[in-house]
């Protein structure tokens, strides 16, 4: 008697042990262990043994096979079972998680929120499940761009964890919350709600790695917040903290003792994503500060550790810092003259999100905004008016104003080479007014903005007023250490009292602005200061001096000439026509400049 009641759970207990080895045999046996797992409801288990089984099927399904329908009707079945079992928490939740990103998996995402809010009112009692599902539905809310909602149930989630004494969830919920605002570009709340986060994450005291990763998010925002601002300067402490703060992680051993509190068992981020992290904000604001160089070295870092990530590590914002990465590096290399290999880095961009729709939506209009400043640099003006045109329409306005007002800054500067297009630049410099009402609270666009007011003034003649505009955009790139703005205000001041005829203020422009664009490097403004160099020291009458700046000149001019040759000869150089739908998989050759460029050395 005794034997045939234990039969069942021999029986069980052995096609367990089975379909776990098979699973986890290398490579896995998906098909056996799906084989072992079925086999289990030929003895009829019980409800707890069926509900758990379905759960496991699900799982093996949904995670190692392309067969979604059947892993989807095992999670429900799963699901359905585990709610009418009493004290059954971890199948009942774990089926709700994994059913509801199953849905979102087949865009069935008006099945997944209710499915999460049910989950989310019975889990009340299960402080891990409770918090672990708020923040799943609070991101399924943010990939739907409804951050009203997501911001409200992190809000809850917050008030829950301080309620069951999770101090450190609470901080997480709150920092969660506090991204999504700087999103908004809610600052008045977002300030208040740092200030809180930062003195919760000082006061709490608990595992060392957890307080440090803590830090590291409440550091990235306020960076962030910063770098969105253009506050270039005023970001440096901060900064400086941020990259502290992650060597002092990285000096810690990942502690094995599980929290005291099932709602603390979260992590932010694991250790060597936050790295990576550190390393692409610090990309982001040298290359803002104009310290190119800088940012060639951490993008190198930062792409070296995410190839060895990639390897072992499947997660999507891997890929997602990837592109962010190279988005910063690739308008280094077009500043610094090395537009070939800044093209080939496109293209990388573009197979990237041709691996995955999500990314591609999210990075749309910065592909095509950095394709219209390859064309800007090599001279396809038509094609540059139709990528930022092509960023514009695919630009999601609400969440992404600063990069808005970027492509509008740069379609002007296009508009204003042209020389024809009076009324398409007036109707945009109508909505980047620098003096009225600018759209956004960036210091560094706004400078850009008065940079091209000066720009229009100077082929327009009107000398005056292009000073004026040029002035306030040193005084605004000199407060934050701009300094890309400032050498191209510099030399056009420059050439502008050239033209008046005042050489001594000339010089004293100039000679600034070219010490700055090689210390940058920019080739450009390094090529246009060589030229005006030339032809001051030509009217002052110093022969050896300008023959020095036309030596300078003709070498910068051979090398964007290489550069240039190089790029149009590139079969990726066809993604200039490319403006609407998916990035094109394939190039074909280029009928472009057949110089050899050793003729040309």
């Amino acid at each position: 008697m005794a034997s045939n009641v234990e039969a069942p759970e021999s029986w069980y207990l052995a096609l367990l042990g089975f379909a776990e080895h098979f699973r986890t045999s290398s490579p896995p046996k998906i098909r056996l262990c799906v084989h072992c797992l079925q086999a289990v409801f030929q003895f009829k288990p019980p409800q707890r043994v069926e509900a758990r089984t379905h759960l496991q099927l699900g799982s093996v399904l949904y995670h190692h096979t392309k067969n979604s329908e059947l892993a989807r009707s095992h999670l429900e079945k799963a699901w359905f079972i585990s709610q009418q079992i009493p004290q059954f928490e971890d199948v009942k939740f774990e089926a709700a998680s994994l059913l509801s990103e199953l849905y979102c998996q087949q865009n069935l995402v008006d099945s997944a929120k209710p499915l999460l809010r049910k989950a989310i009112q019975i889990s009340q009692q299960t402080p891990y499940w409770h918090c672990r599902l708020l923040f799943q539905l609070a991101q399924l809310h943010t990939l739907e761009k409804d951050l009203v909602s997501a911001c409200d149930l992190l809000g809850v989630g917050a008030e829950y964890a301080r309620v069951v004494g999770s101090e450190y969830t609470r901080a997480l919920f709150l920092l969660s919350k506090g991204m999504l605002l700087l999103m908004e570009r809610k600052l008045g709340e977002v300030h208040p709600l740092l200030t809180l986060c930062g003195t919760i994450v000082e006061n709490w005291q608990g595992n060392p790695i957890q307080k440090e990763s803590l830090r590291v998010f409440f550091l990235v925002l306020q960076v962030t917040h910063y770098l969105d601002a253009g506050q270039v300067k005023s970001v440096k402490p901060c900064l400086k903290q941020l990259q502290q703060c992650i060597q002092t992680i990285s000096t810690l051993h990942d502690d094995e003792i599980l929290p005291s509190n099932p709602a603390d068992l979260f992590h932010w981020l694991p250790k060597e994503h936050m790295c990576v992290l550190v390393y692409l904000v610090t990309v982001m604001h040298s290359m803002q500060a104009g310290y190119l160089e800088k940012a060639q070295k951490y993008t190198d870092k930062a792409l070296m550790q995410l190839e060895k990530l990639k390897m072992l590590d499947s997660s999507p914002i891997l890929s997602t810092f990837q592109v962010i990465l190279l988005e910063h590096i690739i308008m280094c290399r077009l500043v610094t003259g090395h537009k070939a290999t800044a093209l080939q880095e496109i293209s990388q961009v573009c197979q990237l999100c041709q691996q995955s729709p999500r990314l591609f939506t999210n990075h749309a209009a910065q592909l095509h905004t950095l394709l219209g400043l390859y064309c800007i640099s090599v001279n396809c003006m038509d094609n540059a008016e139709a990528q930022f045109t092509a960023a514009l329409r695919v630009s999601d306005l609400t969440t992404h104003q600063e990069l808005w007002a970027f492509i509008v800054t740069n379609l002007a500067s296009v508009y204003i080479r042209e020389g024809n297009r009076h009324q398409e630049l007036y109707s945009l410099l109508e909505r980047i007014n620098p003096d009225h009402n600018f759209p956004v609270s960036s210091h560094c666009l706004r400078a850009a903005a008065f940079y091209i007011r000066g720009l229009l003034s100077f082929f327009q003649g009107r000398y005056n007023e292009a000073k004026r505009f040029l002035r306030e955009t040193l005084k605004m790139s000199n407060a934050e250490d701009l300094n890309r703005l400032t050498a191209c205000s510099l030399v056009l001041l420059g050439h502008i009292f050239y033209v008046l005829g005042n050489h001594r203020e000339s010089n004293n422009m100039v000679v600034p602005a070219m010490q700055l664009a090689s210390k940058i490097p920019d080739m450009s403004v390094q090529l246009w200061s060589s030229a005006l160099l030339k032809d001051l020291n030509e009217a002052l009458g110093n022969t050896i001096d300008a023959h020095e700046a036309a030596q300078m000149h003709q070498n910068f001019s051979q090398q964007l000439l290489q550069d240039h040759i190089a790029a149009c000869s590139l079969p990726e150089h066809n993604l200039i026509s490319w403006t609407d739908g998916p990035p094109p998989g394939q190039f074909q050759a280029q009928n472009g400049p057949t110089t050899s460029l050793a003729s040309l050395l």
